[in-house]
């Protein structure tokens, strides 16, 4: 699976509607063939820095970029934005998650 990591500095005035802003790319995101979770979380340290957290079927990662709705995501959301957001893109041997056997819960 494609597994993908994104850290977004969002602009101080725009962190507490980011969600809102990004709901139409996340809502169509997640409604396409192949994905396998696009899931937001906001930083503890730093609240305008949200991380999205996404994985794609092999296959289905280069139709996710192609996609009229990351097109519009691409036109849009940068203006909401610091700076260029920070990216973490890797291959790996896996189909979903797996449980942290440092930290079973009985």
């Amino acid at each position: 699976m494609i597994f993908i990591t994104v850290k977004w500095p969002v602009k101080p005035e725009f962190a507490d509607q980011w969600p809102e802003l990004a709901k139409e790319f996340t809502d169509a995101t997640r409604a396409e063939p192949g994905n396998k979770w696009f899931d937001w979380s906001r930083g503890l340290d730093d609240p305008n820095t949200y991380v999205l957290i996404e994985a794609f079927e092999d296959d289905a990662a280069e139709a996710h970029v192609g996609s009229d709705h990351f097109a519009k995501a691409q036109r849009d959301l940068p203006q909401y934005l610091q700076r260029t957001p920070d990216v973490i893109n890797a291959e790996i041997d896996q189909d979903d998650w797996s449980q942290l056997g440092e930290m079973t819960v009985d």
